[in-house]
């Protein structure tokens, strides 16, 4: 059995359920070390950078190959090949079609006696976007960088810093290197883990800092963003992947073990549930990851999230299985069943919804447009995918008019002598005794 088998009729159940999965957010306290890390950049800079570098990717990494070059893109993109840049500037083209409706207009009201209230949105100055090796460059996150990026850019965010450990010999990957070039990313630094995400943070002699930090990373660059996080603005504190699953045996079992197995493969921590009332369904999914599992290249991380952090799931009806779902609150939520647009409305808290038989979850990951950097670990609950928003900030306007002051100025002072405030009340009451 490739993954434990959980009944839950009963609320005692569910919350069983939750409290197991929250043993995946256990990692290994790593914080004093990301600080002496953190302090070390903030002291010695560019020099810190290098010496990093050079003990944990890059033996030969020097002062002057912190910064890709121009020349270093350039050659990126003849090396890749051009149906790769196709597919690329497609997915590009996608996300950022999507993005552009999540821009929010600054808006101004103006009341009777002339005063004007609004909201002015504006972009934040510069971000610094983190982008994982990928097995030491051999699988090159382009889709990570594709999903940053693109929200900024849409949001008007008129600098950007890309940070991506190099490899071995020196090289970033050509495919990563090629996205870069094909959004317009100018600015890409060798540098990886903590040390990256302070440098960003915090700026050494050659790195601006920035305003806000994005990306995804291990435990390390987790706890970095979270260290530094009122220093500048991070997109979020993610952890391992997961997907559930709402099956009600409508969709082929074939398909839905491909469907949780897309998500084990991503690390030993990953989390992929089935929630059914149908047990048939549950142990056709069961017997369809049984045979999947041996031809997957990454058997050996897929079996042992399934064995850890996977689950078939039985619940007495699909309503309970609903409740399921909305106490998990998953990163990515499938549902799998006759009618998803029936359910849609019953779904409270994932990171993203994928409705029917067609939509897997790698269908989000990639191309359809949507953004892929969503909330983990029950996070759901009270936040979002990572989005426009994320790298813009609202500023309220108060231009009252003299009407205005005047005649609220007795209430306006009433209410800071309440807080034993006397100078706030004086402000408003100098204007009106002439």
């Amino acid at each position: 059995m490739p993954a434990r088998r959980i009944t839950c009729a009963e609320a005692e159940d569910i919350k069983a359920l939750r409290a197991w999965l929250a043993g995946r957010d256990q990692p290994a306290d790593v914080d004093g070390a990301v600080r002496e890390i953190i302090d070390d950049v903030r002291e010695r800079g560019d020099e810190a950078l290098v010496d990093y570098g050079r003990r944990f990717d890059c033996e030969s990494l020097s002062l002057d190959a912190l910064a890709v070059s121009e020349a270093d893109m350039n050659a990126a993109m003849d090396r890749v090949p051009k149906a790769d840049l196709d597919v690329l500037a497609e997915a590009a083209d996608n996300i950022r079609s999507f993005h552009q409706e999540q821009r929010a207009k600054s808006w101004f009201t103006t009341r009777p006696d002339g005063t004007v209230l609004g909201q002015m949105v504006v972009p934040v100055d510069r971000v610094g976007l983190y982008v994982p090796g990928g097995r030491g460059g051999e699988t090159p996150l382009v889709s990570s960088l594709l999903m940053n990026a693109i929200p900024a850019q849409v949001a008007g965010v008129g600098s950007m810093a890309v940070a991506t450990p190099p490899m071995a010999d020196g090289g970033v990957n050509a495919h990563l290197l090629a996205t870069a070039r094909l959004l317009g990313i100018t600015e890409v630094w060798r540098m990886g883990s903590a040390w990256a995400v302070a440098a960003l943070a915090l700026g050494t002699g050659r790195i601006r800092p920035v305003d806000v930090l994005a990306g995804p990373g291990n435990v390390f660059v987790a706890t970095a963003k979270r260290l530094l996080s009122g220093k500048v603005g991070t997109d979020m504190i993610a952890g391992p992947s997961e997907i559930l699953i709402l099956c009600d045996g409508s969709t082929d079992p074939a398909w839905l073990a491909a469907d949780m197995l897309s998500q084990a493969e991503h690390d030993p921590l990953a989390s992929a549930l089935l929630v059914t009332a149908d047990p048939d369904a549950a142990q056709a999914v069961a017997d369809a990851l049984e045979d999947q599992l041996a031809g997957l290249p990454r058997a050996e991380t897929a079996r042992k999230a399934l064995a850890d952090w996977g689950a078939l799931v039985t619940a007495p009806s699909l309503d309970a299985a609903i409740d399921v779902a909305n106490a998990v609150a998953p990163e990515h939520l499938e549902l799998a069943v006759a009618d998803p647009w029936a359910l849609l409305a019953r779904i409270r808290h994932a990171g993203a919804i994928f409705m029917g038989p067609h939509s897997p979850e790698p269908v989000g990951d990639y191309f359809a447009g949507p953004n892929h950097v969503l909330p983990t670990n029950g996070t759901a609950r009270f936040s979002s995918a990572l989005g426009v928003e994320t790298f813009c900030k609202r500023s309220s306007v108060v231009a009252a008019s003299e009407a205005f002051t005047a005649a609220n100025a007795a209430k306006i002072a009433r209410l800071a002598r309440l807080e034993g405030l006397e100078a706030h009340a004086r402000s408003v009451e100098i204007r009106t005794n002439k």
